[in-house]
């Protein structure tokens, strides 16, 4: 994977109707495993600031660190159009900077970009998963919790 210092080369995407959930991010061009693809940008803001906006509704708010978050819901912030899967095509890496989606393997152009997102178990029947992934889960939910909810 490159390192936070290496120069970055400008990836192409598209943004069109997805299978998942409304819209989603596409391949562009053939992208190769451990590339960095997009950044996730938008206004950083405060924990407070956070959750006053996630309680608002905002579907795009990204945990950063310890004191702030990332609000993505600016328009310039094409990374929002992300879908999770349970079996995903990319993840994220954080640097002290940024957050970007970096290829976890291979990927062919027109492919759909998808990353687990990566929810705690706490209220998980509340996401419903429509990955359609043949190892769904069946809700949004980071895969260290898929077997205790099997087990429910």
């Amino acid at each position: 994977m490159k390192s936070a210092s290496e120069d970055f080369v400008s990836i192409l995407v598209r943004v069109g109707t997805s299978c998942i959930a409304g819209q989603g991010l596409f391949a562009a061009q053939n992208i190769k495993k451990d590339t960095r693809i997009i950044r996730y940008n938008g206004e950083k803001i405060s924990k407070e600031e956070s959750d006053r906006r996630a309680t608002g509704g905002n579907a795009y708010i990204f945990q950063f660190n310890d004191r702030y978050d990332i609000d993505g819901k600016t328009l310039k912030n094409k990374a929002r159009y992300v879908n999770h899967s349970c079996d995903p095509n990319c993840e994220t890496f954080q640097t002290e900077r940024a957050i970007w989606i970096i290829a976890l393997r291979d990927i062919k152009e027109g492919e759909e970009l998808t990353y687990n997102y990566g929810y705690g178990i706490e209220d998980y029947e509340q996401y419903p998963c429509t990955c359609r992934s043949k190892h769904c889960c069946g809700y949004i939910l980071h895969p260290r919790y898929w077997e205790r909810i099997k087990e429910q």
